[in-house]
């Protein structure tokens, strides 16, 4: 169900993280900006492993997957790997596609022994924070928001033994 991401398919990546992050373009003070940012999700390949859940030739779900050390934000301690633009296509969701993608990215983190997985996200996604808070991601801290968008900071500590 899960495969890495290959290049031929950036346009449809790219195309479904817009989608994913349209049912919020109200919300941010410049739609425009950040579907600027989501509509190259496929740039985290270079920094990253991305993945992506297919269904009859069609990308229906997505993730970046941050090995430590790379997180370009800072918000992060080196050591930790992190999770990146989870994106589920509007009509596919409810269906654990998001859930699924999260756990590949907490086997991973444990593979290679990574003591915490971070991530962040906004109360305005609801649906996702609500499972990442079932799976026993933690609350570290508000960042700044994002125009105009309030985020937060997750932790979930990983038993790498």
């Amino acid at each position: 169900m899960i495969r890495s991401y290959k290049n031929e398919d950036k346009n449809q990546l790219n195309a479904l993280a817009v989608r994913a992050f349209s049912q919020f373009k109200n919300n941010y003070t410049d739609w425009d900006a950040i579907k600027s940012v989501v509509g190259r999700m496929s740039d985290l390949s270079d920094s990253s492993e991305i993945m992506v859940v297919e269904s009859s030739g069609n990308i229906i779900g997505a993730v970046a997957f941050i090995p430590p050390g790379g997180d370009t934000k800072g918000h992060f301690d080196k050591s930790w790997a992190s999770i990146r633009m989870l994106v589920v296509c509007p009509d596919q969701r409810g269906k654990g596609i998001g859930k699924k993608l999260t756990e590949e990215c907490i086997k991973q983190a444990r593979d290679i022994k990574a003591p915490f997985i971070g991530l962040h996200t906004s109360p305005m996604m609801d649906v996702a924070l609500s499972i990442y808070l079932r799976m026993g991601f933690i609350k570290i801290k508000n960042i700044e928001p994002i125009f105009g968008v309030e985020y937060s900071l997750y932790k979930l500590p990983l038993d790498s033994t």
